[in-house]
């Protein structure tokens, strides 16, 4: 077994981290604090490639391994989740489904301008009415004609709302399958497309500065051929989505939870109290050992589910395990990070308060802990 990065990879590593630590925390705070999605960050995330890093360059993306991607993302989450889930959703979310199951038109169509990320493009999945059980699906699709008319609504749409999104792939019912279950099938709606609207949400706790949106189709009319593969493959289409979301929702959570970790142990060796750095103490310097701990076991845990994927191997069950135990390792190293700081950790001044109220999104995100704990039972068959 080798656990060494390649020299490529490593490279990443330290020119990801020089971007995140001169360029995105200097204006992180103030980002979330006037819940602004930045323009200038995504245009220059874009300019490092750190959108389509996983497609090929004939659609102009990077052509890098999966694990590439995820220490990206992990990096970036590293200074700010904000960042990191506009990179992450712009990926997993906007250019993977197209990439996966779009056609070559399709492909040529929107994956060059997704991948420099001049444009985003957003996943329409959840809806007031069906979250965790999204095979409840209210939004439908009617075939007129020549057309495919959409109505319905979506809610917590990442990447959907900003003046660069070019559009969203929707999934919607058209009607019943031979078992008479809900036919879901996934359709390519452009921005600018009568009938369709999105909308920015505000008053969020959490990655402020990332743009999340409420969708509304009504009698949108969109192009027969703007259906994303076959019709009645899209719950195929979202799970598969979504195994390769988690993980990067995995890297979220293990790149926050370093970040955390770091500011801990940099506080807590320069905060003196009785006359000695409060890392000195016991209680103190076995929390950092068992953070530290915590963390390893993470990356162990999510960078094999991206060997996995890498090698064209199975990896839906380590993508629930790694983005379910990345998700709470982050709460946890959250929750003692903000101790160590003691009342100074609830100050806005201090960016772990930051990190404290972004970690949360990971446990709800893209599969609750909940949710994620029976997908894990049943693939070991436990039921």
């Amino acid at each position: 077994m080798n656990f060494s990065l390649s020299m490529e990879q490593r490279i990443l590593r330290e020119s990801l981290r020089d971007f995140a630590e001169n360029e995105i925390r200097p204006v992180a705070r103030e980002l979330d604090e006037t819940e602004t999605f930045s323009y200038k960050t995504t245009k220059a995330m874009g300019e490092l490639g750190l959108f389509g890093t996983f497609v090929p360059e004939q659609y102009g993306g990077q052509e890098l391994d999966y694990l590439s991607y995820i220490i990206a993302v992990e990096e970036l989450a590293r200074v700010d989740a904000s960042q990191a889930a506009t990179v992450a959703a712009g990926n997993s979310l906007g250019i993977g489904p197209i990439y996966y199951f779009g056609n070559e038109e399709q492909k040529k169509k929107y994956l060059p301008k997704l991948c420099t990320g001049e444009m985003l493009w957003a996943f329409g999945l959840t809806e007031p009415n069906a979250g965790s059980d999204a095979g409840a699906c209210q939004t439908h699709a009617v075939l007129d004609n020549d057309a495919w008319v959409i109505n319905g609504s979506k809610i917590f749409i990442t990447n959907a709302a900003t003046d660069i999104s070019g559009g969203v792939t929707v999934m919607a019912s058209t009607g019943r399958d031979k078992d008479d279950r809900n036919e879901l099938s996934c359709f390519l709606v452009e921005s600018g497309t009568p009938g369709y609207t999105a909308q920015p949400m505000h008053g969020k706790m959490m990655w402020r500065a990332s743009n999340t949106s409420a969708l509304y189709f009504e009698d949108c009319r969109i192009p027969q051929e703007n259906i994303l593969g076959k019709r009645g493959k899209g719950f195929h289409q979202m799970l598969s989505t979504l195994d390769g979301g988690r993980l990067s929702i995995g890297a979220m959570g293990l790149g926050g939870a370093q970040g955390c970790y770091d500011m801990a142990l940099k506080y807590a060796k320069e905060r003196n109290q009785f006359g000695r750095p409060i890392s000195s103490f016991q209680a103190n310097a076995f929390k950092l050992a068992d953070m530290a701990t915590e963390i390893e076991c993470a990356r162990l845990l999510l960078y094999k589910a991206c060997w996995l994927k890498d090698q064209n191997k199975t990896f839906t069950k380590q993508a629930a395990m790694a983005k379910l135990h990345c998700s709470e390792v982050m709460g946890r190293i959250a929750n003692h990070a903000v101790q160590l700081h003691g009342g100074y950790g609830l100050m806005k001044e201090y960016d772990i308060e930051r990190f404290y109220r972004d970690q949360k999104l990971l446990e709800i995100g893209e599969g609750t802990s909940e949710i994620l704990r029976i997908v894990i039972a049943r693939l070991i068959g436990a039921f």
